[in-house]
């Protein structure tokens, strides 16, 4: 479906005078070159200046049947006839002719002359090209300037080479420098070379670079852009993708070539209608189109590898109110886009596009990313030629120029966003329905082309030839004579083709003595009434979009919700955003006064983009269920603020309507998110009503977000407890009532609403809606957070319920351990309630990431409690330490040896706390003694407690001889819990090995220690049990008491004798 609308496209014609009738268009760079009737002159004019004055006039070398203009390398390439010979030549520097010289250098492809036509400039210069075929179509690439051209059967690439200076024989440089002072005033005419004599010097050639042979299709049209190649014929397009690699090609499968064609030899009597293909992507290869690829690259040794892209048929029965004569495709056009910061001469076209277009209806393909198809254009009347352009696509009838929405800037804006088609920002779908804008009448036009935005008509006196008229008078007696031979038949069988509309309408068509064939192309008569060359000039793109918002708001009176508002607004975004698109290309290429234009130009644009926003933001709130979700991001892309977005959903007194399910998803997702935007209480009080009327279930999640922080306490308790006697009690809604009656201060409802549940439900209640706790966070993990009122006023009354709610939030993914940390901080609550947490997150997580952060976090918090001169607190743990040992799995039992080095009494309870939490986590598994020793440097060993952690320390790293040795030293009595409880298994053999000699060398030196000697008694014992009675003698000293060491040595045989 296409949709009309009255808006006009066109702001400005004018009468480009031409001496002598044209005969063929074709524009570029600035320039419109004309080919005079006959063919044998070339007129270029400036379609930048006002009344397109004359640039320069040239003759050709024969009569020119196809012209074609190339923006990079700024050359026009033509196919000529003379003496029934076809060339293929190339005309550069053809600005020069501006100057009235005559000097016209010539030279075949490949060939640089000395001399003057090596001066890259200083004269025009005609490339010939030689070709083994007849040339019968050619196209330039408009992002590297390369040729191809269409022969019968075959496609010939040439590549734009530029030979530099160093590239030439040093005789030409010599003459070429001596060259230069006359030729001063004109190096910096041509956009295809060189600007000054200083520079590098570069000539244009071509290079052949790869032949593409066609076995069963013959070229109408070709086109070429960014290594794409598309071939029209009769009722066929071919979409090719070349790619340049310097692998070595595979061997070709020789089978494509010799495919014999399906058709039967003799056509004579037969019109063999193919049916009807779409072959998209990879598909494509499927056709029956072989395509054989012929390397012919001389300079560059890279070989170039084939892909099929798109592949459409037409069939005649396909279409209706078109004879067969007239059922041929035309316009054949590739169309880059560039997005952003891309540069056509670095980067390749971030989308490509595809236009071609039968008589009564034209499409429009999408290449990259997936090749789909995004507009089919049904005309009105038979359309004679079009061409696409970044805004609009423009075609041509028999009298009149008429314009339609291309979807070229929603495809790049996706491939440019990421984020559309998200809750952040949107834009209108690469299938919205096309709309024809209003027409320009005309008399006879013959051909159109555009350029930026002037498009340029060519238009003849309808005449018609004597001779012609003969032609059309046979033809329609022919048909008149078939239709009738055809009807016989058919009631000689008892058919009656008059009661049959369909039979009626088949035999209506000259099917059988018409051939297939597309009519040659009328050559110039003499015979005329006269002829114009009109340059039209398309309104800037603000201007159309502001015509297209005056003529949607007729739509909007009638019917604010209907889908015509909805579609041209969208027409004018996408309108918007190619001239943004182009807008950022004009930057990049502009300098000074032009740059600054520029930059008022797009903050023009950007300001009627916010509006447009805006405008389909009001469309999408008050829509249907189906697409309101799109008003999120058309608001967001608006730059309203919420209040702004209130006023423009308000309903009018008396209205029935009520606010829209856009606007309610729009204000649902505002305040589910963190933002820096708060309410006024007006707003606030007002967006409470909305969802106490609208969605009461929502209610909760509204109170609670930090937008709201302005709402009216006493209504929103109303508008809750509303809600609970219609809904029932829930433990988030009793919580947010007990906000509520805290923000009022009366601390009695407050209390009494938080008794309704255990405090287990309570933090069910906090998990649901977290944010009655925190507000922030929305960012991510670095985001900041911030406690809430209810926070507050839990760290002072009821500080377990914090840390319990604290913690569920973290093992569900609702707040980061940093972001914990900055809320206590905020509560200042760093060294109570947030160690408390801690501890049980130590108990909770089970992510050994987080395990490991929190006992160093724990470990360093009790060695700095333990520090001399650290400040007592008065907070009581919510955790003792025999609660942490028996609850959780990271805090171990007490060594038994360690009740004889801690002390009966500290100088607090809170020393006390650390000092036992510290020695469990030592005695634990989890904690990590490297990365604890370093801290505890900082505590003495003067004390045994102090000392008792070097200890625990030492003996987890294993250094058992060494602990024995310092025990030893500082508290014998200790000896023997300590060699009970470390000294076993594999480290038994220490007891006889190491603290057997300490104990006795000891001993010896102080006979009267009953604590050594009855440590050496203990470990006699132990020693006896373990060693064979040779050992034992051996473990006995030389000086020792033979009575004391004899029991021993008893008990040691009598248990060998047993075992």
């Amino acid at each position: 479906m296409v949709h009309v609308y009255n808006c006009h496209p066109f702001a400005s014609q004018q009468i480009v005078q031409v001496e002598q009738e044209p005969g063929l268009v074709c524009c570029g760079g600035g320039a419109l070159f004309v080919v005079t009737t006959g063919g044998c002159k070339v007129e270029a004019f400036c379609l930048e200046k006002e009344g397109c004055p004359l640039i320069c006039r040239f003759a050709t070398m024969g009569t020119v049947r196809r012209i074609q203009y190339s923006t990079i390398g700024d050359y026009l390439v033509t196919i000529e006839e003379k003496n029934s010979a076809t060339y293929l030549r190339v005309y550069t520097n053809w600005r020069y002719q501006a100057e009235e010289k005559a000097r016209v250098g010539v030279r075949l492809l490949g060939h640089l002359l000395r001399g003057a036509s090596v001066w890259g400039g200083v004269q025009m210069e005609i490339i010939e090209i030689p070709l083994s075929g007849h040339p019968v179509a050619l196209a330039c690439c408009s992002v590297k300037g390369d040729l191809l051209v269409a022969c019968e059967n075959t496609l010939v690439l040439f590549a734009l080479r530029r030979q530099t200076q160093q590239n030439l024989p040093k005789e030409n440089q010599q003459n070429l420098q001596s060259s230069w002072p006359n030729s001063e005033q004109s190096c910096s005419q041509s956009r295809g070379r060189t600007s000054c004599p200083n520079q590098d010097l570069s000539v244009l050639d071509f290079e052949r670079s790869v032949i593409l042979h066609l076995s069963k299709i013959t070229p109408k049209q070709v086109a070429l852009c960014g290594g794409y190649v598309a071939v029209q014929a009769e009722l066929e397009v071919l979409v090719l993708k070349l790619e340049a690699t310097t692998e070595p090609a595979a061997a070709e499968d020789p089978s494509d070539s010799s495919k014999s064609a399906d058709y039967p030899e003799d056509q004579s009597d037969f019109l063999l209608v193919p049916k009807h293909q779409e072959l998209l992507g990879d598909q494509a290869k499927d056709c029956d189109v072989p395509v054989n690829v012929e390397q012919t690259g001389l300079e560059d040794r890279r070989r170039y590898t084939l892909s099929y892209v798109l592949f459409r048929r037409f069939t005649p029965e396909f279409f209706q109110g078109c004879g067969v004569e007239e059922m041929q495709l035309h316009s054949l056009q590739l169309y880059p886009m560039f997005i952003g910061n891309q540069s056509a001469s670095v980067d390749g076209p971030a989308c490509m596009f595809c236009f071609f277009s039968l008589p009564t209806a034209g499409y429009l393909y999408s290449l990259r990313g997936g090749v789909e198809l995004l507009s089919a254009y049904q005309y009105p009347e038979k359309v004679l030629q079009a061409v696409l352009t970044d805004h609009l696509l423009h075609v041509i009838t028999k009298n009149a120029l008429q314009s339609f929405t291309v979807r070229c800037a929603a495809v790049a804006a996706r491939v440019e966003d990421p984020y559309i088609d998200t809750t952040m920002k949107a834009c209108p779908p690469c299938s919205l329905e096309v709309c024809a804008l209003r027409m320009q009448l005309f008399i006879g036009l013959r051909s159109v082309c555009a350029y930026g935005c002037h498009v340029i008509l060519l238009s003849t006196a309808d005449t018609e030839a004597p001779e012609e008229t003969e032609r059309h008078t046979q033809r329609r007696s022919l048909e008149l004579k078939e239709h009738n031979m055809l009807t016989g038949i058919f009631l000689a069988v008892g058919i009656d083709p008059a009661t049959t509309p369909a039979l009626e309408s088949l035999l209506s068509r000259p099917f059988l003595t018409r051939r297939w064939t597309t009519p040659s192309p009328k050559e110039p008569t003499s015979v005329g009434h006269g002829w114009n060359l009109y340059v039209v000039d398309t309104v800037p793109p603000l201007t159309l979009y502001q015509e297209m918002v005056e003529y949607s708001q007729r739509y909007a009176e009638n019917n604010p919700q209907g889908l015509s508002l909805r579609h041209l607004l969208g027409e004018a975004h996408l309108l918007l955003r190619s001239s943004l698109l182009q807008s950022s290309e004009q930057r990049q290429n502009a300098d000074g006064a032009r740059k600054m234009a520029a930059q008022t130009q797009r903050e023009e644009l950007e300001e009627a983009f916010r509006q447009n926003c805006a405008q389909l933001g009001d469309c999408f709130s008050r829509g249907s269920q189906k697409d309101c979700h799109l008003a999120l991001p058309y608001y967001r892309m608006s730059s309203l603020s919420v209040t702004e977005v209130i006023s423009r959903n308000r309903p009018l007194p008396g209205s029935p309507h009520t606010y829209g399910p856009g606007f309610l998803f729009y204000l649902k997702h505002f305040l589910l998110e963190e933002t820096d935007q708060i309410l006024s209480q007006e707003d606030a009080d007002e967006v409470a009503r909305i969802f106490g009327q609208s969605e009461p279930s929502m209610l909760v999640s509204v109170c609670a977000s930090p937008c709201m922080m302005n709402v009216d306490a006493a209504a929103a308790l109303q508008i809750l407890r509303c809600w609970e006697d219609t809904a029932g009690v829930s433990v988030p809604l009793t919580i947010t009532m007990a906000a509520m009656m805290l923000r009022l201060g009366d601390l009695a409802q407050y209390t009494e609403l938080m008794e309704r549940h255990a405090e287990m439900l309570l933090v069910y209640g906090f998990i649901e809606e977290p944010r009655l706790l925190l507000h922030g966070g929305g960012g991510g993990k670095h985001a900041q957070v911030c406690p809430t009122a209810l926070a507050r006023q839990l760290a002072d009354s009821q500080p377990g319920l914090l840390v319990a709610a604290m913690v569920a939030l973290h093992e569900n993914n609702k707040v980061q351990l940093e972001q914990a940390d900055h809320v206590y901080k905020e509560l200042g609550c760093e060294n109570s309630l947030q160690v408390d947490f801690w501890e049980a997150m130590l108990m909770a997580s089970s992510q050994d990431a987080v395990i490991q952060e929190l006992l160093f976090r724990l470990g360093s918090v009790y060695i700095d409690r333990l520090t001399p001169g650290a400040a007592s607190t008065k907070h009581k743990s919510l955790k003792s330490a025999d609660d942490l040992i028996s609850s959780c799995s990271h805090y171990g039992a007490l060594y038994p040896w360690l009740t004889f080095l801690n002390p009966v009494q500290t100088s607090s309870y809170q020393h006390w706390e650390a000092l036992h939490k510290l020695q469990s986590l030592l005695c634990g598994p989890s904690l990590p003694v490297g990365a604890v020793a370093p801290l505890l440097e900082s505590l003495s060993e003067e004390t045994l407690w102090g000392f008792s952690l070097h200890l625990l320390c030492a003996t987890r790293r294993g250094h058992y001889g060494s602990s024995i040795e310092q025990l030893l030293d500082r508290c014998p009595q200790a000896i023997i819990a300590y060699a009970n409880h470390q000294l076993q298994d594999k480290h038994m053999a220490l007891w006889w090995q190491k603290l057997l000699p300490e104990l006795c060398s000891r001993t010896r030196a102080a006979a009267d220690n009953s604590i050594l000697l009855g440590a050496l008694k203990e470990t006699l014992v132990v020693v006896a049990m373990q060693t064979s009675p040779a050992e034992f003698l051996e473990l006995i000293p030389d000086d020792g008491t033979a009575s004391f060491f004899l029991p021993h040595l008893l008990t040691c045989s009598q248990r060998h004798l047993l075992a």
